[in-house]
């Protein structure tokens, strides 16, 4: 029998074409929402499932990402949004955005392309729908996203703080905590161990979901992918607005919550929620500055803006020289302060 190359790269040609015009041979389009025939009209024309859902787990990645950063950079560039910037006297420069985002992009075709283009395979093992539709319905779609922010949560609570342990820190996590006032496009501006450990939490849940209840669509876990990056880039944001997500859902972490942990490097190790820090009490010293700040403003309520604005300087100014040290010692280059015992 004689291999003949040609043949076989034809008949996998012809059985793969075949198999993509029967993907939808039951369905009637016509009688699909619009998102959903582009959905179908999207899988026919890329006549490959594993190419196409590979390519548009990418695409949607990079463009929620760098199109929610975007506006940041905007915002940053007004002086006028300052009064309501965390550490108003340290906006990043065009500079450090461009070194940022080399540093994003790296992560992103190196540990994340590959980890999406395998993922629809993966997703199929698990038994996730892909190319199907319809979609689920929305009273289906929300309790599974509910879940899947409450595990990323808890995961991520315990993984970031073992990132903040000796050798973890100094050679992976270290790199995140460049800026001390992180702005949007620093999100994912991470070590790629980093980019790979944490993002577990955001995909484990998905996969673990659909393992146990074998009922889950990657179209839930698209929205899913896209309110956890938004959530990502406005914790590093840097702003703290009236209309901020925390100021409506009290358990919201937001930028306030995440830009102390920057600034102080302890406390604060949750993503999304309060809870676990709240719990575990690793949001100690972030709850006294906040006690600090509104006794401060009381306080200095009669003083002029420029006095207003120092005393905030100095207080941030000493927030930080305190992280700088806690940093120290998790890294192992400064010991740990001892405890005197009290008999």
């Amino acid at each position: 029998m004689t291999f003949n190359a040609t043949s076989v790269a034809a008949a996998a040609a012809h059985a793969a074409q075949t198999t993509t015009e029967q993907l939808y041979a039951n369905i009637d389009l016509s009688k699909l929402s619009w998102l959903e025939q582009m959905w179908a009209a999207w899988y026919i024309w890329i006549d490959n499932p594993i190419i196409a859902t590979g390519l548009m787990s990418f695409l949607l990645h990079e463009f929620v990402y760098f199109g929610r950063s975007i506006p940041w950079i905007i915002i940053d560039a007004i002086p006028y949004f300052r009064q309501w910037k965390l550490q108003p006297n340290k906006i990043p420069t065009a500079q450090e955005q461009w070194e940022c985002t080399k540093m994003v992009l790296f992560s992103h075709f190196t540990i994340e392309l590959p980890a999406i283009w395998l993922f629809h395979p993966m997703a199929e093992n698990f038994g996730m729908s892909t190319w199907q539709v319809p979609f689920p319905s929305w009273t289906t779609m929300l309790p599974q996203i509910a879940i899947f922010f409450i595990f990323e949560d808890m995961f991520h609570y315990f993984a970031h703080q073992a990132l903040h342990t000796g050798a973890l820190y100094r050679h992976i996590h270290k790199i995140h905590h460049k800026y001390s006032a992180p702005f949007g496009l620093a999100a994912e501006y991470a070590h790629p161990a980093e980019v790979f450990i944490l993002g577990t939490g955001t995909i484990a849940g998905p996969v673990l979901y659909c393992w146990y209840t074998r009922n889950l669509h990657i179209f839930t876990v698209y929205i899913w992918i896209t309110l956890r990056l938004f959530q990502a880039i406005d914790a590093h944001s840097g702003y703290d607005f009236p209309w901020s997500l925390q100021h409506i859902i009290p358990f919201w972490s937001g930028a306030e919550h995440h830009d102390f942990h920057h600034m102080a490097f302890t406390n604060n190790f949750s993503t999304s929620f309060r809870w676990c820090d709240r719990i575990f009490g690793t949001d100690n010293k972030y709850r006294e500055y906040r006690a600090r700040i509104s006794a401060q403003k009381a306080a200095m309520k009669n003083k002029s803006k420029s006095e207003r604005e120092e005393a905030e300087r100095n207080l941030i100014a000493e927030i930080e020289a305190e992280g700088l040290r806690a940093e120290a010692i998790a890294e192992g280059s400064m010991p740990a302060p001892k405890t005197v015992k009290v008999q």
